[in-house]
Formats: structure tokens, sequence, C-alpha cells
């Protein structure tokens, strides 16, 4: 793979590498991972999907390799979680000015939940929003308009707001033997000629490898 390539599919400037395009130090996306906008540029990712992720907070957006994200997907981070410990959901410590509080007590204002980490081969639907402080395992299904305020397990095709999970994607045993491959790490070479035997949904097809 270019490193530096944005654009995966020639004449497609709907789909971008999400890799390529992000600039915060405080989003990683691993390779291969795509995003998908046929409203706005995908280029702006940053400003329209990932949202209330100041600076303050040092909260992270983490995203493994070959996840695909659809159109309108948010991630939604802690500065939009008003403090629930206030006897007022009104954010006093942000207009710090206004009301001659201490500049330094801004982040008091919310609640913080820590960074959202999406793990590796995960499929987020379109207009999903995940939420501060959830983690995704690999190889997950949010579905369509989901709302994700709970960790989500690896496998699992979750829908709904809040979301829940719907099923798992395999059974246990395949799933842990998915997880101890971990193909998504391999070299770049032995997934091209592993395509066919990812793709046709056989564990043993892989094995055979």
């Amino acid at each position: 793979m270019n490193k530096n390539k944005i654009y995966p599919r020639t004449g497609d400037t709907q789909t971008v590498y999400l890799k390529s395009v992000v600039t915060r130090p405080t989003i990683e996306v691993g390779d291969f991972t795509i995003y998908n906008d046929f409203v706005n540029n995908p280029r702006d990712f940053e400003k329209n999907n990932v949202l209330y992720q100041y600076p303050i907070n040092n909260d992270r957006l983490i995203i493994g390799k070959f996840c695909s994200i659809a159109c309108g997907a948010k991630f939604i981070f802690n500065c939009a979680n008003h403090s629930l410990k206030s006897l007022s959901t009104y954010t006093f410590p942000l207009f710090f000015e206004e009301w001659d509080l201490p500049k330094a007590e801004v982040a008091t204002a919310w609640d913080n939940k820590g960074d959202i980490v999406i793990g590796n081969d995960v499929w987020i639907g379109y207009d999903a929003v995940i939420m501060a402080g959830v983690t995704i395992g690999d190889g997950t299904i949010i579905g369509t308009r989901a709302v994700v305020t709970k960790d989500v397990a690896p496998y699992s095709i979750v829908g709904g707001v809040p979301a829940k999970e719907i099923r798992k994607r395999f059974t246990p045993e395949i799933i842990k033997r998915l997880q101890e491959i971990q193909w998504w790490n391999w070299p770049e070479e032995k997934i091209r000629e592993s395509i066919q035997a990812i793709q046709s949904g056989d564990i043993s097809a892989i094995d055979k490898l």
C-alpha cells in the first residue's frame, strides 16, 4: 500500500483511506480503513464526524485496520457529556469569564469517559453514533443509525438506540480462531493471496493456507 494514497478506487472521490486524510495527533487509524461520504467531502472526516474532541481533554480516537465506516457515522467525545454530578446541566465552568470562575477548572463542566477505541475489521453503518469511552471489538458490525453507549464484544452485530447485541457473527470457536490468527496483521502479500479464503466464510480454508 502506498502510505500516502488517498483514494482506493480510480475515479471514486467519495471513498478515502482514512489514515491518509486525518491530521489530528489524537486520531490514530490503521492501514486500509476506509470512509465513504456521499454528502460531504470524505476528506473532512475530522471536522464533520469527530465531534467535541477538544484538545483540553487529550482524548483519542483509535481505529484499527481494514475497518469500513459509512457516510455520516459520528464519534462523540467527552466535551459533549455535560456533568451529571452537578445539580445543573448548564456548563458554568466552560464560561469561566462570564461567571468569574477559575479557568483551570473548565474540564469540570463535563464527565470524561475516556477514549473511543475501534478494533480491526469493524463495519460501522450509515449515521451510526459511537459515544465517548466505548471500545468496539474486532470484526463487529454496527447497524445503521445505532447509538453505541457501551463496549461491544468482538464479532457481534449490534443495532438500535441504545445499541444492543442482535447476535454473534460466528460460533465461539470460529471467533476464537479469528482472534488468534488476526489476518489483518499479516503481510500485504499474504493477505492478497488469502482473499479468496477469507471471503469464503470457511475458517478451515484459512487454516489450510
